[in-house]
Order: structure tokens, then C-alpha cells, then sequence
């Protein structure tokens, strides 16, 4: 039977439709180890809200500095305390969430000195937090799938030639995945090159204690505006990054019932959608994850 015209449009105007319409499922990621308050590693992967936690911070390493870990009053890296982390770690990964070691923060002392000093820091990860081989693994000898960078401070440079020497570790059966979390503003000035490099897996963009990006109470523009920046410029998985609850940023923090309406139906039209980052134990107190969850 021939189509008419009416047929026709009518086929197209509903394809368009439905494309409009097309929407992405994504995860929630959350940091953990900043407050000896929060739940321990395994309660935080029980509760079934999230698919990737990042253990924060590697927080001193490069340029000669000795790399120490800092979490927050969970345990003590210094005596060997945090290398019983193993079995919390493969509890998480048992689940399907990806454990990653988040090396940076907003405290600390590092940076890198050259492409040499990258390959340096690169093989320690490797041998200390991922499958390679040390006697010294701060967090013992679960094999973490990969690391995050959430670089704040200290030099701009040589973070692409750190995530170069990562991606050369990964193999076909094990891959060694590359996060980030910059700041909303583009380009971000530690990471504007790392990201250009292809190599990340995931992105969780920091929309928060960012003015020109961020959201404000009526006003979702600057936000969206950011996000189709990112989504336009890099290839990887973009995650909207925000705060737990009011309390965990100087701004940023969306209503629950904001998000869910006025955002995530909005970003989740771009394929490159990921999910939501939440910063952080805030949200054992606020609940955020869990409200916002089936939305994400």
C-alpha cells in the first residue's frame, strides 16, 4: 500500500518526536573518605545508590614530595591502618561499582615537574593502587579500577602526560579507567589539556562553588549553557556534578524537585550523558542520592 503525503509527514513529524524525546539513563558517583563520620566503605556501596565511589585523597605526590594518602580520620596510612580498605573495596567492586583512587583535593601539596616526573607519579599509581606490584600498597592488594583527577592546586602542567602514562597501562582484560572533576567555567585550567586527550571515561563536572556556572535559585540558564559547553567540546561521559545538600559548597545546591524537572530532563537529551556527582558524605545526612535516584 503506498504511503500518502499526510502518511509520510506524519511518520517523520512522530521520528522527530520521538528523538526530542530520547533519554539517557546514568549513574550516581560519590566521594568517600573525607570524614570519619560518614559510613565505612562497604555501608557506603550497600545502600545501592551509587555505581562509582572515588576514595579521596591522594592528596601529596610529585616533584620529589613522598605520596601520602589522606582520609579523612577513617584510618591511619602512616601504620599500615587503611590496607584493611581491601576487602571494603572488593565488597564495592562484587556489586559492579567502580572503586577509584581520587588523587588531588582542594588541600595538599602536588604537582608535576615534567613528562619524566608524570611517568614517575604514573608508576606509582600503578604499583600501589592498581595491578601493578609494591610492598607498600597504602590500601592493600585490591586492585582499584583506576584513578580520578581532581586537581585543585599546585602546576597546570604535564596532567595529559599523566593520563598518557595511565592509559598505557590498561589491558584488554583489565582497563585502567581515567576520571576527572573539573570546574564548570571551560576550559578548566588544570585540566583543559588531560581532557583534550580523549582519554577520560567519565567526567564529573564540578557545578558548584563556580558562579558563572552554576545554578542559582531561578535560574538553570548558566547551568544548561556550561553543560552543552562540555558536551560539545569533550568526548567522554559528562556526570553533572553537584553538591549533597546546601551545606557541602558555597553555592551550587539544586532542590531535589529542581532537579529532577527543570535539569535532568534537559541534559539527559545528550548522548553523552552520564549521570550525577555528588560531593559528598553530606549526603548520608541529606538523603539526596536516594531522592533523586530513580530521575538519574
Amino acid at each position: 500500500m503506498a504511503r500518502t503525503p499526510q502518511s509520510t509527514a506524519l511518520l517523520i513529524s512522530l521520528s522527530v518526536l520521538a528523538f526530542l524525546q530520547t533519554s539517557y539513563a546514568g549513574g550516581i558517583a560519590i566521594y568517600w573518605g573525607q570524614n570519619g563520620i560518614e559510613g565505612t566503605l562497604t555501608e557506603t556501596c550497600n545502600t545501592g545508590k551509587y555505581s562509582y565511589v572515588n576514595i579521596a585523597f591522594l592528596n601529596q605526590f610529585g616533584n620529589g614530595r613522598t605520596p601520602e594518602i589522606n582520609l579523612g580520620g577513617h584510618c591511619d596510612p602512616a601504620s599500615n591502618g587503611c590496607t584493611s580498605l581491601s576487602t571494603d573495596i572488593r565488597n564495592c567492586q562484587n556489586r559492579g561499582i567502580k572503586v577509584m583512587l581520587s588523587i588531588g583535593g582542594g588541600d595538599g601539596s602536588y604537582s608535576l615537574s615534567s613528562s619524566k616526573d608524570a611517568q614517575k607519579v604514573a608508576n606509582y599509581l600503578w604499583n600501589n593502587f592498581l595491578g601493578g606490584q609494591s610492598s607498600s600498597r597504602p590500601l592493600g592488594d585490591a586492585v582499584l579500577d583506576g584513578i580520578d583527577f581532581n586537581i585543585e592546586l599546585g602546576s597546570t602542567k604535564y596532567w595529559d602526560n599523566l593520563a598518557r602514562a595511565l592509559s598505557g597501562f590498561s589491558k584488554r582484560r583489565r582497563k585502567v579507567y581515567l576520571t576527572a572533576a573539573p570546574q564548570c567555567a571551560f576550559p578548566d585550567r588544570f585540566l583543559g589539556a588531560a581532557l583534550k586527550t580523549g582519554l577520560f571515561d567519565h567526567v564529573w563536572v564540578q557545578f558548584y562553588n563556580n558562579a558563572p556556572c552554576q545554578y542559582t535559585t531561578g535560574n538553570t540558564n548558566k547551568l544548561l549553557n556550561s553543560w552543552n559547553r562540555w558536551t560539545s567540546s569533550i568526548n567522554s561521559r559528562i556526570f553533572l556534578g553537584l553538591p549533597a545538600s546546601s551545606a557541602a559548597a558555597g553555592g551550587g545546591f539544586i532542590p531535589a524537585d529542581v532537579l529532577t524537572s527543570q535539569i535532568l530532563p534537559v541534559i539527559k537529551r545528550s548522548p553523552k550523558y552520564g549521570g550525577v556527582m555528588l560531593w559528598s558524605y553530606y549526603d548520608d545526612q541529606s538523603g539526596y542520592a536516594s531522592t533523586i535516584k530513580s530521575s538519574v
